[in-house]
């Protein structure tokens, strides 16, 4: 059960930083989605989306290496554990 809640919580935001990369790309073709009144504001709502999709999964394997000790020592955590 675990396993499922994980990849539902890697999933969402997988999902929003390929909104991301689309809303992006039709930016770049001139295909102004619904929501959006202006092709800039569409580009950096989907730039946003990406680097938010992309930084919580890198953000999640980080955490769950670090948990693991799998991770090089520049990345382990200094901070004292309590």
């Amino acid at each position: 059960m675990k396993r499922i809640i994980a990849l539902i919580i890697l999933v969402i935001p997988g999902f929003l930083a390929a909104v991301g990369i689309k809303l992006m790309r039709d930016m770049t073709f001139g295909v102004l989605q619904a929501p959006f009144p202006k092709l800039w504001l569409q580009f950096i709502v989907g730039l946003l989306l990406l680097l938010g999709g992309l930084g919580f999964v890198a953000g999640f394997i980080l955490y769950r290496d670090r948990k693991r000790n799998k991770v090089q020592a520049r990345f382990k955590d200094t901070r004292t554990k309590k």
